[in-house]
Order: C-alpha cells, then sequence, then structure tokens
C-alpha cells in the first residue's frame, strides 16, 4: 500500500527516482567487483594466495575481518560519513579478492571466466525481474531467508561428513537461494526510492549498503554455480 507522498508523487517522477538510487547501487556494486577481481587475479598471479592457503592465521583472519566489516556496515552506516561507508566497502571488497584469489587455483581460468558470464547473466535477469514484477516478493524473500539459514547449517555439517552428494545438494539449493535473493533484494532497494528525496548523504550512504547487499548476492551466486559447473585444474 502507498504512503502519501507516493500518491501525490507523478508516476513518472517515482519511476526516475527509482531508477536514479538503483544506477547509484549497480555502480558501487560494479566497482566492488571489479575491485575484488583485479584484486584476486593479482594475489593468484604473484602466488601470494599458496601463503593465504597455508597460513591458517591470515586465512581466518581474513574470513573474520570480512564478516565484521559486513556487521559493521549493515548495523552502522547511517552513523557514518559516506567516505568512511565507501572505503570500509571498498577494503571489503579488496579482502574479498584476497580469499576467492584461491578459486583461480583450483579452477582453470577459462571455467571461472564462463561461470562469472553465466552468474552474469543470471544476476542480471533475476534483478530485472524482481525490478519490474507487480508481485510482492516478501514471501519469497522470507523463505529464501530461511532456507539460507538451513544452507549454512548443512554446510557445517557436511565439513564433518564430507559427502559429495550433499556437496552437490548444498550448490544446487544455493544456486536457488541466492537466485532468490537477488529478485527480492532488487525489489526491495526499488522500495527505498524515497531516500533520493531526503540528501545527498542518505542516499549515497543508502546506495553503498544497498551495493554491499547486491554483491554478496552475486558472489555467493558465483560461487555456487562454480562448484556445480566448474572445471577443476
Amino acid at each position: 500500500m502507498r504512503n502519501t507522498n507516493e500518491m501525490i508523487m507523478p508516476e513518472s517522477e517515482i519511476v526516475k527516482a527509482q531508477q536514479d538510487f538503483l544506477s547509484k547501487v549497480y555502480a558501487w556494486m560494479v566497482g566492488g567487483l571489479l575491485i575484488t577481481s583485479l584484486t584476486a587475479w593479482y594475489i593468484f598471479s604473484t602466488g601470494f594466495w599458496k601463503q593465504i592457503v597455508t597460513n591458517s592465521i591470515l586465512f581466518y583472519g581474513l574470513i573474520i575481518g570480512e564478516v565484521a566489516l559486513v556487521f559493521i556496515l549493515s548495523s552502522k552506516v547511517q552513523k557514518m560519513t559516506t567516505f568512511l561507508a565507501g572505503s570500509l566497502f571498498i577494503l571489503y571488497s579488496a579482502m574479498n579478492g584476497l580469499t576467492l584469489s584461491v578459486i583461480l587455483a583450483v579452477y582453470t581460468a577459462e571455467s571461472v571466466q564462463q561461470v562469472f558470464l553465466i552468474s552474469a547473466a543470471m544476476f542480471a535477469g533475476l534483478s530485472v525481474f524482481g525490478f519490474v514484477t507487480k508481485k510482492d516478493l516478501s514471501g519469497i524473500g522470507r523463505f529464501m531467508f530461511m532456507g539460507l539459514i538451513g544452507l549454512l547449517l548443512t554446510m557445517v555439517i557436511n565439513l564433518i561428513m564430507g559427502s559429495s552428494m550433499l556437496d552437490f545438494l548444498i550448490s544446487v539449493v544455493g544456486v536457488i537461494v541466492f537466485s532468490g535473493l537477488t529478485a527480492y533484494d532488487t525489489q526491495k532497494l526499488k522500495e527505498m526510492y524515497m531516500v533520493q528525496f531526503e540528501g545527498g548523504e542518505t542516499a549515497a550512504k543508502a546506495s553503498i549498503l544497498g551495493a554491499l547487499t547486491l554483491y554478496l548476492d552475486f558472489i555467493n551466486l558465483f560461487i555456487f554455480l562454480l562448484r556445480l559447473l566448474g572445471n577443476r585444474r
């Protein structure tokens, strides 16, 4: 149900505000993916990925640091300056590139490129669907969030079991979950267009947080598709 401001605002102005806000979100997201990709390639080409794999303190330090950055950005972004929020997002993107550099050592470069393109095409299609559909996707979002919790628990269990069949099912479910979340998160961000009228700082910080959300959807969709379709070295 639309609020009073939406009812008195021309439809064309609403659509423009939605497009302007999402364009900022996608700009940050693409920038983050570019930083991650370049960092991963550089770390792989220099061989530093071996240090990450063999040094457990460094590896788990990176993982903990990434989780901490996501938590800080998600919960404290409105209390930050735009510069700080953007800097933390860039830092997170670079740190993620460090950990993802190991992928280039596990899978062939050709399969990584192919799966990346497939992921990009799927993400674009799902994001467009989330933007244009008139159907309320909040129910799907809640279902996918519950699926994500179950997915994480199953992954922990499989670390102990080491089942190849369960690993396959985890990858399939992972693709489904992050496909659904991509459409849902896009729709949710579309509905946040009113921040466009609340000032530059507010809109900028909201776009960074939105970019982080879609960035995580894309990265996880890519990883689970790679587990399914990627060719190992």
